[in-house]
């Protein structure tokens, strides 16, 4: 039997995750307020992460001014942070209302699905994963 989360419920964790970045986010009825690790969002990162954070509820408006959005990161940098911060509310916002799950699909697929991607492991008697020791006599 499956049935879709009421994100009203605090039980109800949505999470996003980016490189090494994982955010966990719990939405609740609210006033429209974000606070990532307690820190209102307009306070944290930098300008570039705060707007990649923040692309989800631009375009869904409705639903970020009757809902609180409570977000715990860690892990990654400042941009890997901002990307999982994006797809936990993608995932939220898709979930309290689906035509802006629609939206959000269509103007980025990644912030529902994820991105896959990660670092290549680094090579014995390399340096990192793919630069190799120069030679000269070729």
């Amino acid at each position: 039997m499956s049935h879709t989360p009421k994100a009203e419920a605090l039980k109800v964790v949505f999470v996003g995750k980016r490189k090494e970045a994982v955010a966990r986010l719990k939405v609740v009825k609210g006033s429209g307020k974000v606070l990532v690790n307690g820190v209102p969002i307009e306070l944290w990162g930098n300008w570039i992460a705060r707007e990649k954070a923040m692309v989800p509820l631009r375009i869904a408006e409705g639903v970020r001014s009757s809902h609180d959005f409570h977000l715990n990161v860690h892990g990654g940098g400042t941009l890997g942070q901002a990307d999982a911060i994006a797809i936990a509310i993608a995932r939220a916002v898709a979930t309290l209302n689906p035509e802006y799950g629609k939206m959000i699909e269509s103007f980025d697929y990644h912030l529902l699905s994820g991105d896959p991607r990660r670092t290549e492991p680094k090579k014995p008697n390399r340096r990192s994963a793919r630069r190799f020791k120069q030679k000269s006599y070729r």
